[in-house]
């Protein structure tokens, strides 16, 4: 884990012991502060039974505290752990401001902070595939993966990669990324910003206002239009897109939002010192983030992508984008359905051209039936698994079998993870199954 001296003395309330609570927790302790720790869940404390005390601070006075850790899931504009804390003069911080206070202490290294309303998870794992696949040592955290102060702490020259919602911007103050990314930034999660787009916009701008002049800004050209720039000595440079001759080659990283989060992360490596050669390797390797346009094989010349995280139609369009029509043919065989969360096909219905088949599975499988009939051949297949299997007959070299559902998953799964993952075994099946025949077949013709 991370630990610091700049700790060591000192007090601190933690509000919430879920996993990035849970590492603040054992950071401090590990740095030798008085932690006061809390969480409704009898659970959640129970670890930490006789190591610190339990206590709502929420009840306590807080003359004399250093700091309120809460999670980013607390919502500031409503939650009353904010004014009770400034009562006291207080600030409510979170993990990634104690990621940054004790960034003194570490070895020497860069941080890379990346946040956006959409793209930021691939493109932080994308930018962290990069650097490993170069032989940079490097971690991600933030919003992703372990809490990162429960990672360790890099050797020299070491990349730390951070995912950051505006949640975690907010509660951040002294976060200097060496280098800072605005993906993009459209109307989300308004009821934190009090219906305010203007509010939202300015908590993603934050990540450039806390920069040094010698730290480098990347961002979007919509929001350096929106006026989201800062201009320390390193300069900015907005988001240019990944050339689409070149994006071919990235099975992973197809569509025009994964040539823009392509585009960020080239720019981010570069600007690392990372060559043309070792950035391109590593743009051929990725393999994406499971159930997001997640390439789980290559058989007989067909892709087969899971994209079970695209629940509703807005977030299908871009998988549906990405695989246009070859020579006038449609590629795409595509698994839809589940349990509905609106009606009608949204901006999937500009991409049906794209569409070989649709293959229509659970609750919402019959209407969606309805609605495609007209334009691409459907087939009801109700389950996924007989769905995958009419694909698999169906496809041709060159063709994209996508379970992009447009639909939640509780009809038929447990959560979209758990429908991704029978995605992944059903194909597994299949194309084990084809390699066997394939093998008897051979076996019998030399006999």
């Amino acid at each position: 884990m991370i630990t610091a001296k700049a700790f060591s003395g000192k007090t601190y309330a933690v509000l919430g012991l879920a996993r990035s609570g849970a590492a603040t927790v054992e950071t401090l302790l590990a740095s030798g502060a008085r932690v006061v720790a809390w969480d409704r869940q009898d659970v959640a404390r129970k670890p930490f039974e006789g190591r610190c005390e339990l206590a709502d601070p929420l009840e306590m006075d807080l003359t004399g505290f250093d700091g309120v850790v809460v999670s980013p899931g607390v919502p500031l504009n409503t939650h009353p752990i904010k004014p009770h804390a400034e009562k006291f003069g207080v600030p409510v911080i979170g993990d990634i401001e104690l990621f940054a206070l004790a960034r003194a202490e570490l070895p020497p290294h860069k941080v890379v902070g990346i946040t956006g309303t959409n793209g930021k998870s691939t493109t932080t794992a994308l930018v962290h595939h990069i650097l490993k696949t170069a032989g940079v040592r490097t971690t991600m955290g933030g919003n992703i993966g372990l809490p990162i102060l429960a990672q360790d702490p890099l050797p020299v020259g070491g990349v730390y990669v951070l995912e950051l919602s505006s949640y975690q911007i907010d509660l951040t103050y002294s976060l200097d990324c060496d280098v800072a990314v605005i993906l993009n930034i459209t109307p989300d999660h308004l009821d934190r910003y009090d219906g305010s787009f203007e509010k939202y916009a300015a908590s993603k701008a934050r990540l450039f206002e806390m920069q040094g002049d010698q730290s480098y800004a990347l961002l979007n050209w919509q929001a350096f239009e929106a006026g989201l720039v800062r201009l320390g000595e390193a300069g900015f440079n907005g988001i240019v897109s990944a050339d689409e001759t070149a994006q071919a080659e990235w099975p992973s990283l197809q569509g025009p939002h994964n040539a823009e989060n392509a585009g960020a992360a080239m720019a981010v490596c570069a600007w690392l010192g990372l060559t043309v050669e070792k950035i391109n390797e590593g743009l051929k390797s990725f393999r994406g983030l499971p159930h997001r346009m997640e390439l789980v094989t290559r058989h007989e010349g067909v892709l087969y992508i899971n994209d079970s995280k695209a629940t509703n139609p807005d977030s299908t369009a871009p998988a549906l984008a990405a695989y246009p029509p070859e020579n006038g043919r449609p590629r795409i065989h595509w698994i839809v359905g589940g349990l509905p969360k609106e009606d009608g096909l949204g901006p999937s219905e500009q991409h049906l051209g794209n569409i070989a088949a649709a293959y229509t599975i659970g609750e919402a499988g019959p209407r969606f039936a309805e609605l495609l009939e007209p334009h691409v051949h459907v087939e009801r297949a109700e389950m996924l698994q007989d769905a995958v299997c009419r694909a698999k007959a169906s496809a041709r070299e060159g063709d994209v079998i996508l379970l992009s559902p447009a639909c939640a998953s509780f009809d038929q799964f447990r959560d979209y993870e758990a429908r991704g993952a029978a995605f992944r075994q059903v194909v597994a099946a299949l194309t084990d199954a084809s390699e066997e025949i394939r093998s008897a077949l051979q076996a019998g013709d030399a006999e």
